[in-house]
């Protein structure tokens, strides 16, 4: 786990080696351990590859360093920069032995570049694991920049005029003389929508994400970029005929979790007491040597607090446990901090306590497993079953009495009902583009227009269509159409987002056992029944852990790490809000309409609706602005 950026450019009047310096130092937080940089002209002296690096050492302490450097048994040469993991190195090393290959390390590193000079650019598809890097090949003048599967390790690009900067977060592009960050309003719509940005625009005009599964090779002048490989929830499968698949599952995902504890530091992981990390704990307790070391996080007030769940499978698996207790008071203190390792608005409030929780791991290990990912793979948020049921409402309720009737009832509930609510507002969008963004999203088109009326939102096109996958083969279920969406948007560009930047922040590392691509596609072959059977979710993992977990943790249901900002933004931090989102000294209060904003803000003060999702939306835009000095 490291920190990269560089650069393919034309070499007269190119950059120099402080400007990739002060780009490296940029993300000194994703690499303390080291540094090192490569520069690279073309032979007839046009272009420059320019190669640096931030390096957290987790394997390899001693030979690790990077850039690192390749010859291979013909004599051609490689260069590289890395961000990650490769858990198949060691059967990687093996089978390129086995044609010739030497090796003078134990890095995973020296295999990738190995592995790229045997099959070139394809290389990747031979790799299981999390990465990003850059590899120059010196005789043939090639440059290739590759992000895994998932998109668990982030690339960003630059491109200006026949120039190309890379770099593992945005604040590296922004230390490239002559860029000055600018605000990229076309987004505000889509942000509003999600409450993310979806790839590959970003925040910031000019810069863009390569997309996950991704190689963009240059050459010569010329870069592409193709798409290696796709989620397989998003085609039909070859089914995996099996009289066990509980079993199928859990031996695979046993093998995701003993690669991913590959490591020559300490290590340990997070552990919420729910059965995602309570699974993750307890496979890894099953092949260590040595107690697994857990890291917890709660709130001091109880009533937000799930610590006595975490410690129970921390007694149960003997782990050497540690739990951080948070005052929900002071959390807000760190948010402009996370905004700016993010390089974007915060989407979920857990972000912060996720964030304390790798300081307090930090002290003591440099990497943690961790499970998320699980409910995208294997179906475990409510939406997943009542997704099942959308289009059988849709074909029985005529949107004019959904709208009449439906509509106003699921109003006038309490403010308690959140879920329901929730529920309606998806029902609420009949085209599967609007419906799956607001099952977790805040605004769909209608309301999102409503919204964006200010002087300021007047060149934005508040009902633009989403240039998002929905492209499932026909035939796929509503659940794997919805589950298709998550791996490909709501993945990379949000929940793996902020494993990323909250844990790199502090100088950890964090592996995701659930977010192996061989477990996806085993999964994608099974039945739907394996996912959700009845009412229950995650079914296979349930199975899977029933003699191994207690039953209060197997059976109760999702609950998530909820911090209290719907009580702040009605309580405490009422005025803070207002001020924010309507005072002077607001930057995006001109974007919105001054009626609905208040009608927002005065329903969810009255308790008539809960508002909480939105608020923090804006409100975390408000704050972004502010922190990279932004108008709109």
């Amino acid at each position: 786990m490291c920190g990269i950026a560089g650069w393919i450019t034309a070499r007269s009047g190119g950059p120099t080696a402080s400007v990739l310096r002060a780009m490296t130092d940029r993300i000194a937080h994703r690499g303390p351990d080291g540094a090192g940089q490569l520069f690279c002209d073309t032979a007839d002296g046009r272009f420059q590859a320019g190669l640096g690096h931030r390096r957290l050492a987790i394997i390899d302490l001693t030979t690790g360093d990077q850039p690192m450097h390749y010859t291979t048994p013909d004599g051609r040469r490689l260069s590289m920069v890395f961000n990650g993991e490769v858990y198949n190195y060691v059967t990687l090393r093996e089978e390129l032995k086995a044609v010739g290959y030497r090796f003078e390390t134990t890095s995973d590193t020296e295999v990738v570049m190995a592995a790229h000079a045997h099959w070139g650019p394809d290389a990747v598809s031979h790799l299981r694991g999390m990465f990003a890097h850059m590899i120059w090949e010196h005789d043939i003048e090639r440059l290739t920049v590759a992000r895994d599967r998932f998109g668990k390790k982030p690339v960003f690009m630059l491109r200006r005029g026949n120039d190309t900067y890379f770099a593992s977060e945005i604040k590296a592009l922004l230390a490239v003389p002559g860029v000055e960050p600018r605000l990229n309003k076309a987004v505000i719509p889509a942000y509003l929508n999600y409450r993310y940005v979806p790839g590959p625009d970003t925040f910031f005009e000019g810069i863009e994400k390569l997309p996950p599964a991704s190689v963009a090779v240059w050459r010569d002048g010329h870069m592409d970029i193709r798409r290696y490989w796709l989620p397989p929830d998003g085609a039909a499968q070859e089914p995996l005929i099996t009289q066990d698949p509980v079993s199928e599952f859990m031996n695979v995902l046993q093998e995701s979790v003993s690669l991913r504890m590959a490591s020559d530091v300490p290590f340990g992981a997070f552990l919420s007491g729910g059965i995602d990390s309570s699974a993750i704990v307890a496979l890894m307790a099953g092949v260590s040597d040595l107690p697994v070391r857990t890291f917890s996080v709660g709130f001091k007030e109880g009533a937000y607090s799930e610590l006595r769940y975490a410690r129970d499978i921390a007694e149960q698996f003997h782990t050497g446990h540690h739990e951080l207790e948070v005052s929900a008071d002071t959390l807000m203190d760190h948010l402009p901090d996370l905004i700016g390792f993010r390089d974007a608005p915060v989407s979920e409030p857990s972000d912060i306590p996720i964030y304390l929780l790798s300081v307090e791991a930090g002290r003591t290990v440099k990497m943690v497993l961790t499970g998320e990912g699980s409910d995208e793979i294997i179906a475990g948020y409510p939406k997943h079953r009542y997704e099942r049921y959308a289009a059988r409402y849709h074909a029985m309720m005529p949107d004019a009495l959904h709208k009449g009737l439906m509509r106003p009832l699921v109003n006038a509930l309490p403010y308690r009902f959140r879920r329901v609510k929730t529920l309606f507002d998806s029902l609420d969008q009949r085209a599967v583009q609007d419906r799956f963004p607001r099952w977790f999203g805040v605004l769909g088109p209608a309301a999102r227009a409503r919204l964006l009326a200010g002087s300021a939102a007047a060149d934005i096109q508040a009902t633009q269509p989403d240039n998002l996958p929905f492209d499932t083969a026909p035939g796929t279920s509503p659940l794997r159409q919805l589950q298709y969406f998550d791996q490909t948007s709501w993945l990379p560009d949000n929940l793996l987002e902020r494993g990323d930047r909250m844990t790199m922040a502090a100088s950890i590392e964090g592996r995701m056992p659930f977010m192996d691509h061989e477990l996806a596609e085993l999964v994608a072959r099974l039945p739907d029944n394996c996912r959700i059977r009845g009412r229950q979710d995650k079914w296979l993992l349930r199975q899977g852990m029933r003699r191994i977990l207690p039953a209060e943790i197997l059976d109760r249901p999702k609950v998530g790490f909820r911090v209290p900002v719907n009580d702040w933004f009605r309580t405490t931090m009422r005025d803070w809000v207002h001020d924010h989102l309507t005072g002077t000294d607001s930057r995006s209060r001109d974007l919105y309409d001054s009626g609905e904003l208040s009608r927002i803000l005065g329903d969810h003060n009255r308790g008539r609706q809960n508002h909480e999702k939105l608020i923090w939306t804006l409100v975390t835009l408000e704050l972004f602005l502010r922190r990279y000095d932004l108008t709109v």
